[in-house]
């Protein structure tokens, strides 16, 4: 491909943007308001990762650590595609601006919780806004530029997406290992930090983003909306709490119900909804968008599946502290950087992306074998490794999942897409943290009482007990009463694992060597899901990339329309239909006619 090529896409690009209301200036300082709405939404999932070790031992609860990161993701997912339905209706400038505003008055408030409730019903009121942050931004960027160029963009913005997912456990590591920061505990600037960037955001995208908006007379699918959250809900719900109350318990049992009646009913009305479903059904005719949701689903549950429980083995297993396990997932974001930029880059030159996902999804399998063979004693750089061979899995999926969907339907149904799309990974990253805590909670207990059947290590501390040093320091105490009721031993990380710090390494060892070996089992499930997304990748078809960007096609459209009424009425032809040109207040009033196809948002 000629170097001439990508300069001349640009030129036409800003040309078109002008004619819509944007300078090319005005759509890099949009691209950057775009970037760090993205980051900061990226980043909340991961952030309470590596500090939700002290926040829990803090406001004691440790136990109820997976309601504080699921309640943010289950009301996020929703909310995902009500967004982007609502969107397209009433374009893409107010939507974003009060989905900015909502995750900041989370952000802040969350700020402020005295217990685990608290924080988790603000982190919900955070996911409120998280939700429009998640899918607007490649929505917007579907709107604004060609399919080749958007590759190159939003290799930079999933890029951001994945560095800001992987940062987040490095700024919460930092931040939760200070004591205080400004006479604030220093964990609770893991929310405050959102807000600074948050306001630029805001700053960025209500002075400078004016796109024109497809707008049509509608129904606005409320229904559709409240049977999701009846669906969705429960089943997330289930997943997470199952082991506390029973798989076939009485709430488990009523939480099946509901969710099935739920997605049962969701189908029924977004089928007599039709194009003004939450999620139009006619998208699925597309084998590709099947296939691209499908796999989403799949790598959401894989990409989660690590994410939340690496900063915990380095942690737990490798006693770092919160700012050494975040800057230990480094290998991690820099693969998924490499592997981001450099197959946008690709893509932008070459046009093809089927080879992207087959590759990725072999890399995360790989990835999760490597940390599946992990040990309490195992070298720190075997770790390493997995990460980055996971990281560059990653960075090769999820941007190409994303431009398969956004190509595949009409430019009209490109906000909806991209949030169906980023829905349902969004869906299985949720239920991939709901199933990997309880898989690891639950298996912690078999394990635990596995380890403290090994000899070694069971000679091990029956040394150190004999030693009147290890008895008589008060870092042991924790443990040594431990010993002394068996029965305990299984839950001992329900609620604080603090007791594990400065203790004696002979008589924390079978602790250590319980839970890493039931985070192998997490990995071992973690490589099974992406096993099946890597089987299906290898039937995924993936059609050329369209010339022009969704803005181009409107204003294309609008131009013809206004063209052959203005021919039509300057010679009112008889025997061909005439179209008159509209009141351009009726077009504002009603959403019909040419102008309403494209009119300026304000």
């Amino acid at each position: 491909m000629s170097s001439s090529r990508p300069s001349a896409s640009q030129a036409k690009a800003a040309a078109i943007a002008e004619a819509g209301g944007m300078t090319r200036r005005e759509i890099n300082l949009v691209i950057l308001g775009l970037m760090a709405a993205m980051f900061l939404s990226s980043l909340s999932q991961t952030v309470v990762g590596t500090a939700m070790r002290t926040i829990a031992d803090d406001l004691h609860g440790l136990s109820l650590q997976a309601w504080v990161t699921t309640a943010f993701l289950i009301v996020s997912t929703v909310m995902t595609p009500i967004y982007g339905k609502l969107s397209d209706l009433f374009g893409r400038r107010p939507l974003f601006l009060i989905a900015i505003v909502l995750f900041l008055v989370g952000s802040v408030a969350s700020s402020f919780a005295q217990d685990m409730i608290q924080l988790a019903g603000f982190r919900a009121l955070q996911g409120l806004g998280a939700g429009g942050l998640m899918s607007l931004p490649l929505t917007i960027m579907g709107d604004i530029l060609a399919p080749r160029e958007r590759a190159k963009y939003q290799g930079y913005f999933l890029a951001v997406f994945g560095v800001s997912s992987l940062l987040g456990p490095l700024v919460g590591g930092l931040f939760a290992g200070a004591d205080t920061l400004a006479g604030i505990e220093g964990w609770r600037w893991v929310f405050l930090f959102n807000v600074p960037i948050g306001i630029a955001a805001l700053f960025m995208v209500f002075r400078f983003l004016h796109i024109p908006v497809l707008h049509r007379r509608v129904r606005i699918d409320w229904w559709g909306a409240a049977a999701l959250v009846m669906g969705v809900v429960p089943l997330l719900l289930v997943a997470e709490q199952g082991r506390t109350w029973g798989w076939g318990s009485a709430l488990a049992i009523a939480c099946y119900v509901t969710g099935v009646v739920g997605i049962v009913l969701f189908i029924v009305i977004e089928s007599r909804m039709g194009d003004d479903a939450l999620i139009p059904l006619s998208l699925f005719r597309s084998a590709t968008f099947s296939m691209a949701t499908l796999i989403g689903v799949l790598v959401g549950f894989g990409m989660f599946a690590g994410m939340m429980v690496i900063p915990l083995v380095l942690q737990i297993v490798h006693g770092m502290t919160p700012t050494e396990a975040g800057l230990s997932t480094l290998p991690m974001i820099l693969g998924l950087m490499i592997a981001s930029i450099g197959s946008g880059q690709i893509i932008a030159r070459t046009g093809r992306y089927r080879i992207f996902p087959i590759v990725g999804t072999a890399l995360m399998a790989l990835g999760y074998l490597i940390l599946s063979l992990q040990q309490y004693d195992s070298p720190l750089w075997m770790l390493l490794a997995g990460q980055l061979v996971l990281g560059l899995g990653l960075g090769q999926l999820m941007q190409t999942l994303t431009i398969a969907s956004q190509n595949s339907v009409q430019p009209k149904d490109m906000g909806v897409a991209t949030a169906g799309a980023t829905f349902f990974r969004q869906l299985g990253g949720t239920l991939g943290v709901a199933v990997v805590f309880s898989v690891l909670f639950s298996r912690v207990v078999d394990t635990m009482a596995a380890s403290f059947q090994r000899s070694d290590l069971l000679a091990s501390m029956q040394a150190a007990l004999q030693d009147p040093t290890v008895l008589a320091d008060p870092a042991n105490q924790r443990i040594i009463a431990l010993l002394q009721d068996p029965s305990a031993i299984g839950s001992a990380f329900s609620d604080d694992s603090s007791f594990l710090n400065g203790a004696d390494p002979r008589l924390t060892a079978p602790f250590l060597d319980g839970f890493a070996t039931a985070t192998s089992t997490v990995f071992l499930v973690g490589m099974a899901v992406v096993l099946v997304a890597f089987v299906l990748t290898l039937f995924f078809r993936t059609p050329p990339l369209r010339q022009r960007s969704a803005m181009e096609e409107a204003l294309a459209e609008r131009a013809e329309l206004d063209q052959l009424a203005a021919e039509q009425t300057a010679t009112g032809s008889i025997g061909v239909p005439v179209v008159a040109a509209p009141d351009r207040d009726d077009d504002a009033r009603t959403g019909t006619g040419p102008g309403a196809h494209a009119r300026r948002e304000e």
